[in-house]
């Protein structure tokens, strides 16, 4: 399974609703960077993503966006073989 690295705040329901949708589809140990502790991580978030809210998702190298996204990922069936090696 590809690694997944999420950009998040610690009171931010978006970011615990696609943490849970993830460990649904097994995916264990989230590389989780808080943005409201790292003002150059919120940056470095920014410059990639061209986004300012979380979570922002990425597996692997590509962006997914955020936890709307994920969804619907999810549902059109793509999501699976994202996370797939």
């Amino acid at each position: 399974m590809k690694p997944v690295t999420m950009y998040t705040t610690a009171v931010c329901p978006y970011c615990v609703r696609a943490k849970q949708l993830l460990a649904s589809k097994g995916v264990s140990g989230i590389i989780e960077i808080r943005i409201d502790l790292d003002p150059d991580a919120r940056d470095k978030m920014m410059a990639l993503t061209g986004r300012r809210t979380v979570p922002q998702i990425f597996i692997g190298d590509t962006h997914v966006g955020g936890c709307d996204d994920l969804v619907a990922l999810s549902q059109a069936g793509k999501l699976d073989p994202l996370l797939a090696d």
